[in-house]
């Protein structure tokens, strides 16, 4: 018989075949559960609705240094992005540069939302820019009252105070009441030519490619978790996945080098994900932790740093033991 599970996860081209029933989970019969992250976040941390849901990095590690977490992750990485992309700039802020920023309001949807915890880590790395140098500011970016979805309290010398309930920081932006935001999503009026909302690199995939070359770092913003008490009942569950997640992403690339008819609704993808594998390596989307060691202790080195975990974790404690080895034949 095989065990019913529940699944969250963004429906992401790299699950579609779990999804569709091509890839299966060993042991398993999934309910997949296709989600905005912000919801599913929500949804797994505060009533653990899910037997296996994708979570913000930042999350888990601040719930798991406190022991709180109800999740266990496997190190198969759904969510990242280089972000370089994530700093955008009001039109009265006169912010040309990074030092720029020194100073300044900067608005971030949660102050430890994964993305802001990269680009704060990436600011401080790269151009000097310390987490300490800018007045921060919380809140929901296009709809007021957003709360973070954990408790945390910023650390010594970090100005961090919550906008009002009816206030958005894209509005903020707009207004001039804050110079800047960082995070995952475009603040409102991005995009339009009228309201002056820039990003500080126009130039972020040249940045990006730059970064990588000289870091290996591809930034990871979600890693897959299940709740401890499945774990505890079926100690087979985070292997079963690991194979099925990863065989999943891997048909997924090869899809998308299909040269008779494009997999993704971009007339030139395949030439696309060949020069990602040219310039990153063959697999330029690699689970595991070792495959992943550059990305994974930089995070959990800013994350430590920004004060958002009570004490500093290490890699080997932060991910279910029997998926961090792999069986050779």
């Amino acid at each position: 018989m095989r065990q019913p599970i529940t699944i969250a996860s963004w429906s992401y081209d790299r699950i579609k075949p779990m999804e569709t029933g091509l890839v299966k989970i060993e042991g398993c019969d999934p309910t997949f559960f296709d989600l905005e992250p912000e919801e599913m976040f929500h949804r797994s941390l505060h009533f653990q609705q899910f037997d296996v849901t994708e979570l913000s990095f930042s999350n888990y590690l601040t719930l798991t240094a406190l022991g709180t977490c109800p999740y266990v992750a496997i190190p198969v990485f759904p969510g990242r992005r280089f972000r370089h992309n994530g700093i955008y700039i009001g039109p009265k802020s006169g912010i040309k540069k990074p030092e720029d920023l020194k100073g300044r309001i900067v608005g971030s949807p949660e102050y430890q939302v994964t993305a802001s915890v990269w680009i704060r880590g990436i600011l401080e790395d790269e151009y000097g820019v310390k987490t300490s140098d800018i007045r921060w500011r919380a809140g929901g970016l296009r709809e007021p009252s957003r709360l973070e979805k954990v408790d945390y309290k910023a650390p010594p010398g970090v100005e961090l105070e919550r906008i009002g309930p009816d206030q958005t920081l894209s509005q903020m932006l707009a207004d001039g009441e804050i110079d800047a935001v960082i995070g995952p999503r475009a603040p409102n009026g991005f995009g339009d030519e009228n309201s002056g909302i820039t990003r500080l690199f126009p130039d972020f995939i040249e940045r990006e490619k730059e970064y990588f070359k000289r870091t290996g770092i591809f930034p990871i913003m979600h890693l897959l978790t299940i709740r401890k008490d499945r774990v505890a009942q079926w100690p087979w569950l985070p292997d079963s996945l690991f194979k099925a997640f990863e065989t999943s992403k891997d048909m997924a690339i090869e899809r998308l080098l299909e040269e008779n008819e494009p997999m993704a609704t971009y007339p030139w993808i395949d030439g696309v994900v060949r020069e990602a594998q040219a310039f990153m390596g063959k697999d330029y989307w690699p689970y595991g932790m070792e495959e992943n060691r550059t990305a994974l202790e930089a995070i959990l080195r800013y994350h430590y740093d920004q004060g958002l975990a009570v004490r500093k974790l290490s890699l080997e404690k932060i991910f279910v033991p029997s998926t961090l080895e792999r069986s050779r034949i």
